[in-house]
């Protein structure tokens, strides 16, 4: 991982649909040694994958709710019929086990409250949860899906 292969990260995460002659052009390199650099990020699994990133508001998902979950269950098992229950519910953008005193948290994207209240029933009749508690987000201050390179 050189600071070329940084650079080829950081233009794609700011824009996954650039052209591979607009990529090679920004980070300095001819198009083809650009092209082989991006294929070995990808085969490398740096790069998983290259999505739109669509606006919550038009396709009528404004509202964020954060879900916090408490459980008495702590076992393998019962983390896997979690799993499966949460992952054919598109309203789950992300999906976490955590440590402290919630034991999972969830990021739930939906209409409004009555759609929220729709998706908790039918959380709740898929998987048995001890506390379930729900934090609605009132303003988005940041939101970004580029990741720090810094570290590298």
């Amino acid at each position: 991982m050189d600071l070329i292969d940084r650079k080829i990260l950081a233009e794609l995460q700011r824009d996954g649909s650039l052209s591979n002659a607009d990529l090679a052009d920004r980070v300095g390199l001819s198009t083809t040694p650009c092209w082989r650099r991006v294929r070995l990020l990808e085969e490398q699994g740096f790069i998983r994958r290259r999505v739109a990133l669509l606006d919550r508001g038009r396709l009528n998902v404004g509202v964020t709710v954060f879900v916090a979950v408490k459980t008495s269950s702590h076992d393998a098992a019962w983390l896997q019929a979690f799993a499966m229950a949460v992952e054919d519910m598109p309203e789950v953008q992300e999906f976490y086990r955590m440590s402290g005193d919630v034991d999972y948290l969830m990021k739930v994207t939906v209409p409004d409250i009555a759609a929220y209240d729709d998706f908790y029933k039918r959380l709740i009749d898929r998987i048995d949860l001890s506390d379930v508690s729900s934090s609605f987000a009132m303003e988005e201050i940041k939101n970004t899906t580029e990741l720090p390179l810094t570290y590298l």
